[in-house]
């Protein structure tokens, strides 16, 4: 396996996966906890991948999702960015356990350092209410850049009900970096507010469905395709 860690070229504040940099080794405990593996893998199936597809994971963490994705498509070349080197560290870890090549890189979602129209799909699984909405916009504008425009966007995050009650990690992982900030981030992701970020982002929305997790919620699972229109 090769293997290519680059540093950001900026230091910047971050959420790390669990709210707290403690917290980071315990993340796969609560991956498993909480069912998150049925998640990913119900993206996996709506990325509708094939051979020699490019596929950036945005927000990657301990490498999860670029484990499950490359355990299903052996044929296809795995991307992974995270602000978090300890993350990162895990993900690595990961992927030679499972001997698959994944690239590794430090960085953060609001500037990708990738090409235009590099990547043929584009993961993002429950990191977008890390951010403020700057950064969400920020996000967004940097994933259409880097799709080709036959490409997808398969985004996952917490569903919030009409009240804006958190109904993703409601006890638990998620609880812990519930405070503050992060707390008044999640209440953006209200009714079809993230669709609708998404689509003034330049997206066709393709489709949304939401799934259960095994305990503490739901997860809304958002598919979009870059908008040729606007290219």
């Amino acid at each position: 396996m090769t293997e290519k860690l680059s540093q950001p070229h900026a230091e910047r504040e971050y959420i790390p996966g669990l709210g707290k940099h403690f917290l980071t080794p315990l993340y796969d405990v609560a991956h498993r906890v909480f069912g998150l593996h049925s998640v990913h893998q119900e993206m996996i199936t709506l990325a509708a991948l094939r051979d020699g597809h490019r596929v950036l994971d945005v927000g990657c963490g301990t490498g999860n999702l670029l484990r499950a994705t490359g355990q299903r498509h052996r044929n296809v070349d795995l991307v992974g960015l995270d602000p978090d080197p300890k993350a990162l560290a895990q993900a690595g870890r990961k992927a030679r356990r499972a001997r698959l090549t994944v690239r590794l890189d430090r960085g953060f979602a609001q500037e990708l350092p990738y090409d235009d129209a590099s990547f043929d799909r584009v993961f993002s699984s429950l990191m977008l209410h890390h951010l403020d909405s700057t950064s969400k916009d920020a996000l967004l504008a940097e994933v259409r850049r880097v799709l080709r425009p036959d490409g997808l966007l398969v985004l996952a995050d917490a569903v919030l009900d009409e009240h804006g009650q958190v109904h993703a990690h409601g006890r638990g992982p998620g609880k812990v970096g519930m405070r503050g900030r992060m707390r008044e981030q999640l209440r953006e992701n209200v009714g079809d507010a993230v669709s609708q970020k998404i689509a003034a982002a330049g997206f066709t929305m393709d489709s949304t469905r939401t799934t259960a997790l095994r305990i503490g919620g739901s997860i809304r699972i958002e598919v979009a395709c870059p908008n040729v229109r606007d290219a």
